[in-house]
């Protein structure tokens, strides 16, 4: 029960570094593709510091070198690709839907939610093996 509470903090505290980043990113930038900037910024900001949350309070992974880190990244990363499309398509789908910058955000964190509940069962099982 205590790793669902963590594991939900956690993905709170991403969700909100990758909204305050993506209304950052629309404030500072107008212009092509600005939707598109500002949600790249906001999965960034969200990526590394659930990586760095993950990996310590949830797995309790510890690296070997900096190369197995990097590795680690990157496997965290790749499985991210998939519940980033979810996220981007639910946030994009309100976007279009309801054209206001708030919906936009409900959809964002609606599609966060549903990716993160789905990341946790791809790191488990592929990304942190080593802790399991």
């Amino acid at each position: 029960m205590w790793l669902i509470v963590k594991y939900s903090i956690f993905a709170a505290l991403a969700t909100a570094a990758n909204i305050l980043c993506q209304d950052a990113a629309n404030r500072l930038y107008h212009g092509p593709f600005d939707l598109y900037a500002s949600m790249a910024a906001g999965t960034l900001a969200g990526l590394v510091i659930k990586y760095v949350l993950d990996k310590k309070y949830i797995f309790s992974f510890r690296s070997r070198n900096l190369w197995h880190d990097g590795r680690q990244f990157i496997l965290y990363s790749l499985m991210g690709v998939a519940t980033t499309c979810l996220f981007w398509g639910v946030e994009l789908g309100f976007d279009r839907v309801f054209q206001t910058l708030p919906m936009r955000y409900a959809g964002a964190v609606t599609g966060l939610c549903m990716g993160y509940f789905l990341k946790y069962r791809l790191d488990r099982k592929f990304v942190f093996v080593e802790c399991a």
